[in-house]
């Protein structure tokens, strides 16, 4: 059985990003949504990304086939306004093209081959299937999967991707992503997430956030990213400040093998009304010990492995 919620959504606050009467008799899919972040939720990290190349249909496929909760992806923008899903600002490390994602067109991303770099690095795992994979466009992700999975869409580096906010809601309202209760929103940026939410404030927005053990790197990290200090000087306020705005917290568990927060920091987090979702978990006696602290979901690029731990 899968793990059980340790508070209700009422006690996270959750409705209040929803904007519907109290008369209404049934459960809308949006609301829905909001109910199902109070429970354990399997986010399949660019897809079943441990397995076949990131981002790419035979990841997301697979993660969906399994049951996972939710599709995990980065979105960034190309040269002629076009949304992708793609993790790195870079294309070399998964793909043979070279330079900026946006700064090349769709129609030349489409040219690229983006799943032989899977069998060069993970021999034991290729397969002459994943030659040619293409770079997905966030509209082709939607048209596969429609209202039959929810996503979890990151705006990825919105400073090298000016209007990539209101592109994404754009597409999301297009496909009526929002009101079906299909979609989650996160991004490192405060400020992108804010912009979201003037656009439209019933999508639902998880905070990112980076810790690190030392207090040196917290408050590096602190600066770079603007949300909050350090796991360890964290208060009530700084959470609460996050929830003025977002349903939920996504954080890592360990910096270079150190973990960062720990079972009150969880604890503390759902007690100012957000889900907290960590990532990116892989391994199952870590997964195990995250569930045991209450989390309420977890990145992996290993969807089956959390499935079979929770079932």
């Amino acid at each position: 059985m899968r793990p059980a919620s340790l508070f209700t959504a009422v006690s996270l606050g959750l409705f209040a990003a929803v904007t519907t009467s109290a008369a209404l008799a049934e459960t809308s899919p949006l609301e829905q949504q909001l109910k199902d972040l109070a429970s354990f939720q399997v986010i399949a990290h660019r897809g079943a990304s441990g397995h076949v190349p990131e981002s790419s249909m035979a990841a997301l496929e697979l993660a969906h086939e399994w049951g996972a909760d939710y599709l995990e992806l980065d979105i960034q923008m190309t040269a002629d306004g076009e949304l992708v899903a793609f993790h790195d600002d870079t294309l070399e490390r998964t793909s043979n093209g070279e330079g900026r994602i946006n700064d090349h067109t769709l129609a030349e991303l489409k040219d690229l081959d983006a799943g032989a770099w899977f069998n060069d690095a993970y021999p034991d795992l290729a397969d002459e299937a994943f030659m040619g994979a293409e770079i997905l466009t966030l509209e082709e992700v939607f048209s596969r999967f429609g209202q039959n999975a929810r996503y979890y869409l990151e705006t990825k580096s919105p400073q090298l991707n000016p209007g990539v906010e209101a592109a994404l809601v754009k597409r999301l309202e297009a496909f009526d992503m929002i009101d079906t209760g299909r979609v989650l929103v996160q991004s490192f940026e405060q400020e992108s997430l804010l912009k979201i939410h003037e656009l439209n404030d019933d999508i639902p927005l998880i905070q990112l956030v980076w810790y690190s053990p030392s207090q040196e790197d917290s408050e590096r990290l602190a600066e770079w990213r603007g949300t909050t200090p350090g796991a360890q000087d964290i208060t009530d306020e700084h959470f609460q400040a996050v929830a003025d705005y977002a349903v939920g917290l996504g954080s890592n568990y360990r910096y270079e093998g150190e973990q960062v927060i720990d079972e009150a920091f969880i604890r503390q987090a759902q007690d100012n009304g957000l889900a907290v979702h960590i990532y990116t978990v892989n391994d199952t006696d870590h997964m195990q010990q995250l569930i045991d602290w209450g989390v309420n979901g977890l990145f992996t690029d290993y969807p089956d492995r959390l499935i079979e731990l929770i079932e």
